[in-house]
């Protein structure tokens, strides 16, 4: 478990948020990489260096519209004095033909054409008279001018991606233009997320006098997905150890991973708890945190598919899942850091926590003139879904601390922002 020392005001049925996270990413790992097409592998960790190839650019080529020559055969030629040659051709981007010119002539030539054999200097089409048969040179240019060198960008035999890198649409860029198609690493997470409860329907479907829409799955992945993995969200399940099970063994199959909600606590029919139980692979624990006490991790049926149970109060689930199933996701991305990180923020008004537990309190996160403040937002129940939705951040109140005063810095954890 955790080395870190465990706070003094945990009751002793308790762990520690540490020691449940140690749990869940000592039971996942990296999954395996492969070669995967690069659009694909959009916010995936490259696995292993890249080395280019080829030259970029591949040829030298011009820069500019315009005509190629060599810059000796124009050296002082100005609006008063222009030089003229005689133009012998014309080359456009990709027609594939080689092309040469002897001393003292042009050919005009487009943006990303080649140029040719005996030609170190373009010449734009403002500096000219725009002539077709002859030109004359209104500029002496340098040589080289408006010449895109072999080599320039990137050179063969350069590792251009470190293994690590985490693939955005400039490093796709790279690589397709490298002519790599495909690239290894790791693949997204398949989660297949559950939720159980006989009182819940899909939205837009007909509520009856005592049921409630799921937004726990609808949420949860949606959290996946912004999480970068692939997200399976399974209708909710009613609470019945058999229907559960059934469920949770025709999943498995298209699973790294099983996030379910509800069914963990305490209850007669909290079915999650009392059908994984009966497994003996998973294990139940109270967490000392709020909102989030009760929570689940193991391994299941043949396949030994991780599970992570969260509660069922919407704001219980979706602060577990930040503090419990992303940093999990994330190892199996290969994705480093696994937690989010913490940033410091000043309190705009005083906070109250209970001793004994890690409060996690939704908030408003600014960064105004003056620095980042931090404002809690009204109503700490768990089932408050609305007021979830208006915060950005998690005020994290350490187990020790009672109180926060405003103007105090506070660590908070910023949602939604890339890292």
């Amino acid at each position: 478990m955790s080395d870190r020392p465990r706070p003094a005001s945990i009751p002793d049925d308790l762990i520690t948020v540490e020691d449940h996270l140690e749990r869940i990413l000592r039971g996942v790992g990296p999954l395996e990489p492969y070669d995967q097409p690069i659009v694909e592998s959009l916010g995936l960790p490259l696995h292993e260096d890249y080395t280019a190839p080829i030259d970029l650019p591949r040829f030298a080529n011009s820069a500019m519209d315009g005509y190629a020559l060599r810059a000796e055969d124009v050296k002082g030629a100005s609006e008063s004095d222009p030089v003229v040659l005689p133009v012998v051709g014309e080359i456009h981007a990709g027609s594939a033909k080689p092309f040469a010119i002897s001393a003292g002539t042009a050919v005009k030539i487009m943006t990303g054409a080649p140029i040719p054999k005996g030609a170190d200097t373009v010449v734009p089409f403002e500096r000219t008279d725009h002539g077709n048969s002859r030109v004359a040179i209104h500029h002496g240019p340098a040589e080289g001018a408006h010449v895109r060198p072999q080599g320039a960008d990137v050179r063969e035999g350069e590792v251009v991606l470190e293994a690590g890198t985490v693939l955005g649409a400039r490093e796709i860029g790279l690589l397709a233009s490298l002519g790599a198609g495909r690239v290894k690493a790791r693949p997204r997470p398949r989660v297949v997320i559950i939720s159980t409860g006989s009182e819940l329907r899909d939205p837009g479907s007909q509520l009856d006098y005592d049921s409630i829409f799921d937004g726990n799955s609808y949420m949860l992945a949606a959290a996946v997905r912004a999480a970068g993995a692939i997200a399976y969200r399974v209708g909710a399940v009613e609470d019945t150890p058999r229907a559960f099970r059934q469920v949770l063994s025709e999943q498995l199959v298209r699973a790294d991973l099983v996030v379910t909600s509800g069914g963990v606590s305490m209850g007669e029919r909290d079915v999650v708890k009392e059908t994984l139980s009966a497994l003996g692979t998973v294990s139940f624990d109270k967490v000392a945190m709020q909102p989030g006490k009760p929570q689940g991790f193991g391994k299941v049926l043949d396949e030994q598919t991780p599970i992570i149970t969260l509660p069922g109060n919407p704001v219980s689930a979706y602060v577990s899942f930040e503090v419990f199933v992303l940093p999990a996701i994330r190892r199996m991305m290969g994705r480093t850091p696994y937690r989010r990180p913490m940033v410091h923020a000043v309190l705009a008004s005083d906070l109250e926590s209970r001793s004994g537990v890690r409060q996690y309190v939704r908030a408003v996160f600014e960064v105004t003139h003056r620095g980042a403040k931090v404002t809690p937002i009204s109503g700490d129940g768990s089932h408050l879904v609305g007021a979830l939705s208006k915060a950005n951040a998690l005020i994290v109140v350490g187990e020790d601390e009672t109180a926060l005063n405003l103007g105090d810095t506070v660590r908070t954890l910023v949602l939604d922002r890339p890292f």
